[in-house]
């Protein structure tokens, strides 16, 4: 299928008017991102994340309303998966210390309601977790077994057979079970998952993201500067510096303006980021590869010419290519949840964004810098 049979739009005469309009979108961005910030998920900024699966269909501004008063902080919660999923997020990694105690007698006051005849000890009491020594290790062993089967993280210390003494971990997401348990009777739950991310290793991903995304334009920078010529290579990375910093300043812009667009930077956002480098720079590498070809059989004409009958001749597939995959993901905003809102976001405004650049921006910066410095461009 092939659309716009011989087009001739000229797109380098237009593309100081396109200049204007990335520009000013662009900054409008940094400003944002300068005055508004960035908001960070867990995964950067440290923090839990637990996940709650009831029953039956459950309502969030109930569990919200719930939550808010446990002594938890600021607590972030959202629909997961689903009408009967809950993500519950704290900024907490540990129980807070007027918790604790608490929890802590309720934990021994389990073990002796389980164990009537099992004596024990507690012996240290350090991180939210309990050591216990019991009578005899065939005790620690049913001990351990049944606090599992609870819900509990829970083993021998250290991890042997013989061994009398067990460690009881008291987590963030007992807590919230002890608290809100009987509040929904009859939408009863169970936990599935509770993930921590300490403060120190959410500033070494943001390193080591930075680092990733910076590596992976360098290595497209080099790979087209062998394929092609360094004029392409500087276009198409500028180009996608383009599509990230735009696509960044979305998520500053559009934080607490757009209802259900309050999204979060993190880890998952940032596999969405690199898919979008990947696929702006597939476009344009298409765009370049007929640019070659027009260069080779038309080696009298200007760049100016080249340049436009590359866009052109592309530019049926990169609309098709483009209106597919924006189509779905579309619909995997719409019905995809909470859970991939974030993700479908960044990947339908990043494959905009990245269509864009690869017509109006790429192709446009290589004009400039080629007739600035009088490149003469040949294959």
């Amino acid at each position: 299928m092939r659309l716009f049979q011989n087009i001739n739009i000229d797109f380098m005469g237009k593309r100081k008017f396109f200049y204007i309009i990335s520009a000013s979108i662009l900054v409008l961005g940094l400003l944002s991102i300068i005055f508004r910030g960035l908001e960070f998920g867990i995964d950067f900024k440290g923090g839990t994340e637990i996940v709650l699966q009831f029953e039956k269909p459950i309502s969030i501004s109930d569990v919200r309303d719930d939550l808010s008063g446990i002594g938890l902080g600021d607590i972030e919660v959202k629909t997961f998966g689903g009408e009967t999923g809950v993500l519950v997020s704290t900024e907490l990694t540990e129980l807070p210390p007027e918790i604790f105690p608490k929890m802590k007698e309720n934990m021994l006051n389990l073990l002796s309601t389980n164990f009537p005849t099992s004596k024990f000890e507690l012996k240290d009491t350090s991180a939210n977790t309990l050591i216990l020594e019991f009578a005899n290790p065939d005790t620690a062993g049913l001990v351990v077994e049944r606090l599992i089967a609870l819900g509990f993280q829970a083993g021998r210390v250290p991890e042997d057979i013989t061994n009398r003494s067990i460690s009881a971990r008291i987590a963030m997401a007992d807590w919230i079970e002890e608290s809100i348990s009987a509040k929904f009777v009859d939408n009863p739950f169970t936990v599935i998952r509770e993930e921590k991310v300490g403060p120190k290793v959410g500033s070494e991903l943001k390193v080591n993201t930075l680092i990733a995304v910076v590596l992976s334009l360098l290595t497209i920078l080099l790979y087209l500067g062998f394929r092609y010529k360094f004029v392409f290579a500087f276009g198409a990375v500028l180009a996608l510096f383009h599509d990230v910093l735009i696509t960044l300043g979305l998520y500053a812009i559009f934080y607490g303006l757009i209802p259900g667009l309050n999204l979060e930077i993190n880890l998952t956002i940032v596999a969405a980021f690199l898919t979008l480098i990947g696929y702006s720079i597939n476009d344009t590498v298409v765009i370049f590869d007929r640019l070659r070809e027009t260069i080779k059989i038309h080696k009298t004409e200007t760049l100016y010419n080249l340049l436009n009958q590359g866009i052109n001749k592309t530019l049926s597939r990169t609309i098709l290519t483009g209106g597919m995959t924006i189509l779905t993901i579309t619909v995997l905003l719409i019905f995809g949840g909470d859970v991939l809102r974030a993700f479908a976001f960044t990947l339908l405004f990043g494959i905009i964004i990245g269509t864009y650049s690869s017509i109006f921006v790429a192709s446009a910066m290589v004009y400039d810098y080629a007739t600035k410095y009088k490149k003469k461009i040949e294959f």
